[in-house]
């Protein structure tokens, strides 16, 4: 993707991590490894924060295209 992709990019990866994260964290939960529990409920901050961050790019990006916000 380029780097006017607006926060799409970021978008798109923390949803992944997120969805990555909520398996990790069941199969853990299921097999009580707490490893993995760990390992799941981190990539699931991490999605959100990926999440979070392109929200804003994509928010700073459209003030950008409309300045009369």
């Amino acid at each position: 993707m380029s780097n006017k992709d607006h926060g799409t990019e970021d978008k798109l990866k923390g949803i992944g991590n997120k969805i990555k994260g909520s398996v990790k964290d069941t199969v853990g939960d299921i097999t009580d490894n707490t490893k993995m529990q760990a390992e799941g409920k981190w990539d699931k901050a991490k999605g959100a924060t990926q999440e979070k961050i392109g929200e804003t790019k994509e928010h700073f990006s459209d003030d950008e295209a409309h300045p009369e916000k």
